[in-house]
């Protein structure tokens, strides 16, 4: 592995009172920790994923990964607007 690669041997570490005060940017529901990504748990099943880079939540809407099915952000958000805050 390159020395500038980012380590994903194992899962980052994001402290328990960080993680809970961390919400989606789109949904404002609570994120989880799944891997090396945070998942929000609404809609269930079927939240946004957001990468974790060198340790760092990236909670940027254009950078997370839609659920399985979804073909686009636009979709997501029309499937999912009563979940969006307004």
């Amino acid at each position: 592995m390159p020395d500038d690669a980012p380590d994903t041997s194992k899962p980052p570490v994001i402290a328990d009172d960080l993680l809970s005060i961390l919400v989606c940017p789109l949904t404002r529901s609570p994120l989880r920790l799944e891997g090396n990504e945070l998942v929000a748990t609404q809609p269930e099943d079927a939240g946004l994923r957001y990468p974790i880079r060198d340790g760092i939540p990236v909670l940027l809407i254009d950078e997370a990964t839609l659920p399985a099915g979804v073909e686009s952000l636009d979709a997501f958000k029309q499937k999912h607007a009563d979940l969006i805050p307004q």
